[in-house]
């Protein structure tokens, strides 16, 4: 699947793996193996959008500096936009179903959980070049349009998160 499922499942313990060999606990650590790397992808995904969050709010201190006022309360739309899909993959739902869950979350539902979370590594990316284009378009005529495209970037990113629930729901028979 991946490095980061294959690392969760290498850090198991002893008596984990040997209950893993009970018939009907496999399919159990199955999924809580793949709720785990679900976490430990989203954790990626927030500390990577944190770090475009951050050079967000340096280049505002930049803008300040130099007199452009103007453009702050344009970048700061697009900083909350970020500030929003750190906040809700954070908190996001990992996989966890209990035995009286209305929606029982198995592992085909994980696996688009996990490859959905995956997916947002691409947005980390989109963001942070929408970011180098803004500040490089400091000083210019184009800093408006950077921060148009870098506002539409994060709104983008926000609704794609927002679907994630969709994919999973979408995929359960009803």
């Amino acid at each position: 699947m991946s490095d980061i499922f294959n690392k969760v499942v290498s850090q198991q313990d002893a008596i984990r793996k040997l209950l893993g060999k009970i018939p009907g606990f496999s399919g159990y650590f199955e999924r809580e193996n793949r709720r785990s790397s679900d976490k430990v992808l989203r954790d990626m995904v927030a500390k990577q959008f944190e770090e475009v969050w951050s050079r967000i709010s340096g280049l505002q201190r930049d803008l300040i500096s130099q007199g452009a006022i103007y453009a702050i309360d344009d970048l700061e739309a697009a900083a909350v936009k970020i500030r929003q899909v750190i906040d809700r993959v954070q908190k996001a739902s990992y996989g966890y179903s209990g035995f009286f869950d209305a929606v029982k979350i198995n592992e085909k539902e994980l696996e688009l959980l996990y490859n959905y979370d995956l997916a947002m590594l691409d947005n980390v990316d989109a963001v942070s070049k929408a970011v180098d284009n803004v500040e490089t378009s400091i000083g210019s005529d184009g800093l408006p349009a950077a921060i148009r495209n870098l506002t539409m970037v994060a709104e983008q990113c926000v609704s794609m998160f927002n679907k994630r629930a969709e994919v999973i729901t979408a995929s359960i028979p009803q």
